[in-house]
């Protein structure tokens, strides 16, 4: 028994590998460092977190990862039919870590708008015109389209067509507020500190919905989880109890009918949490 249970063990072995591959160190990339933006009189910003960016192949990492994967399985059940479906298979799962990335570095340049809202009203308190606060705090932490706004402020250029260019980028609408603000405050001679706040407080505001909302969420994904792993954990006892199942559902006409009828099943409860938590999240903020 202890012998057929090795090449369960390095095939879930080389899908930890695999996943540690593509995902990395817990926490890389999330330092955060105090700036003052270059002039010894400027108030200190919040810190700020570096946006991620998808890393150098990673794409590579991940279809490797399955083809082992698919290698090992198909070692394991003496089928050849595990490698291709783990070439198919290859495509949606770089596709999802891609959607992953992308709800990250929305989600963490949320909290880079909150806090280039907050130093810039900082700094206009401070007695400090816009255009200068905005050279003052930079906008590194809003990624590429914030050169843009940098530049206009710079060189007397417009900057809330800047913002509202820059606010474009998924997770940065925030910035449409600013860009009002900026306009109203020009024009009509409006505190634009004061506005700057309040776009800061709604901001806040949405961003602390959405954690009660993710928090409410947990469930059905809980769920979710537990419906990806069960078959991996029958699998596990099958090889314990010695009957073999990977090869019986590869090898046998019986066994991949019971394969095709449960990775169906597997499908369509994956989909129906994944419709759920999916409805629940267009009704949200």
């Amino acid at each position: 028994m202890i012998g057929q249970l090795v090449p369960f063990t390095a095939a879930l072995c080389a899908g930890a590998g695999a996943w540690l591959l593509v995902a990395g160190v817990p926490g890389r990339g999330r330092s955060r460092a105090l700036s003052s933006g270059g002039d010894p009189g400027a108030v200190v910003r919040p810190a700020r977190r570096p946006v991620p960016r998808a890393p150098d192949g990673t794409t590579l990492r991940i279809v490797l990862g399955c083809l082992a994967v698919g290698a090992l399985l198909s070692l394991w059940g003496r089928s050849p039919l595990p490698l291709p479906v783990a070439v198919l298979l290859a495509p949606a799962a770089v596709r999802w870590w891609r959607r992953r990335a992308a709800v990250r570095a929305a989600e963490l340049l949320r909290d880079e708008v909150i806090a280039f809202c907050v130093g810039l009203a900082g700094e206009v308190r401070a007695g400090r015109p816009p255009a200068q606060a905005v050279v003052a705090i930079g906008t590194a932490g809003l990624g590429p389209p914030g050169g843009g706004v940098l530049a206009a402020a710079r060189y007397g250029g417009d900057v809330p067509a800047a913002l509202r260019a820059a606010a474009r980028r998924p997770g940065a609408d925030g910035l449409r507020g600013v860009a009002a603000c900026w306009s109203v405050a020009v024009d009509g001679g409006a505190s634009f500190a004061a506005g700057l706040e309040r776009v800061a407080g709604a901001l806040r505001a949405e961003r602390h919905q959405h954690e009660e909302l993710r928090a409410q969420l947990a469930g059905p994904r809980a769920t979710a989880v537990v419906l990806a792993t069960l078959p991996v954990f029958g699998l596990l006892l099958g090889a314990a109890m010695g009957v073999e199942p990977l090869r019986v559902l590869l090898g046998t006409p019986a066994g991949a009918l019971c394969l095709a009828i449960g990775a169906a099943l597997e499908w369509a409860g994956l989909a129906w949490v994944r419709a759920i938590v999916a409805a629940a999240e267009r009704a949200g903020p």
